[in-house]
Formats: C-alpha cells, sequence, structure tokens
C-alpha cells in the first residue's frame, strides 16, 4: 500500500434513532438511540457495560459531496469567519467520517443501547471503541 491507496471500509452496524432533531456534536446531545452491529461481530461486544463510555465511528452518509473548491475553508454556525476543515466538525470533509462519545444504557445481544447521539436514523457505524479517561490508567 502506497500513501494515497483508496481504503474500502465496510459498516460493522447502523444507528437507530426516533429523533427527529438532532444536535450537530455529540457534547451537547441526550438522543437516545441503538447501535445494531451485524451479528457476525456480536462477540466482539464482550466487555461493553451500561454507564461506560464508548467512540463511536460512523459515516455522514447523507453529507453533500466534498469539493475541495468550495469546501476546504468553511464557516461553522458557531463561527463567524472561515477556517480550515480540519479544525472543525463538518461533516462535509474529504473522508466523511464523523466520532461520537456516547454513553451505553444497555446492551442485549448484537444490540447497543446509547445516549449522547448527533447521527441520523440509518446512519452507518465504521467501528466502536473504548472511551479512555486520561486520568485513569490502563
Amino acid at each position: 500500500m502506497t500513501r494515497f491507496d483508496e481504503v474500502k471500509m465496510v459498516p460493522i452496524g447502523i444507528f437507530n434513532t426516533d429523533a427527529v432533531e438532532i444536535p450537530r456534536h455529540w457534547s451537547i446531545s441526550d438522543v437516545e438511540g441503538t447501535l445494531v452491529i451485524d451479528q457476525k461481530y456480536t462477540d466482539g461486544l464482550s466487555g461493553i457495560e451500561p454507564g461506560q463510555k464508548i467512540v463511536v465511528l460512523f459515516h455522514f452518509h447523507k453529507s453533500p459531496a466534498f469539493d475541495p473548491s468550495r469546501h476546504l475553508r468553511q464557516i461553522p454556525p458557531h463561527r463567524d469567519r472561515a477556517t480550515g476543515v480540519f479544525s472543525i466538525c463538518s461533516p462535509v470533509r474529504p473522508n466523511p467520517i464523523g466520532m461520537s462519545v456516547l454513553t451505553v444504557l444497555d446492551v442485549c445481544k448484537n444490540r447497543i443501547t446509547v445516549k449522547g447521539a448527533d447521527m441520523i436514523n440509518d446512519t452507518p457505524i465504521l467501528d466502536i471503541k473504548p472511551h479512555i479517561d486520561r486520568k485513569v490508567k490502563t
């Protein structure tokens, strides 16, 4: 693989929610939903517990296509001037990958009920990782 080879990813599941209004960022969200993970990965959920925080990587599948001539610098809603795409959380990016830190409410087989989501219904889930608080030694 060279530095610029294409990378292919296959979602491990989808996010389901009944929420209609989705906050722009997980840090201000109370939205609840369920990560429905492909059953072949169910055993990989072992160790995820209610109350734990997890990092969820997902695909911004409904975002417009990235156009470098228009999207390298963007004005986010909370700022008054354009800034580089890599310094903000815009869903319009070269690789439309989002990241959220969610609180686990329940785990049942291949389903993880979570709170704090900033994803719309049917969002493809790319990966799940533990959230490591730097105050906690691993």
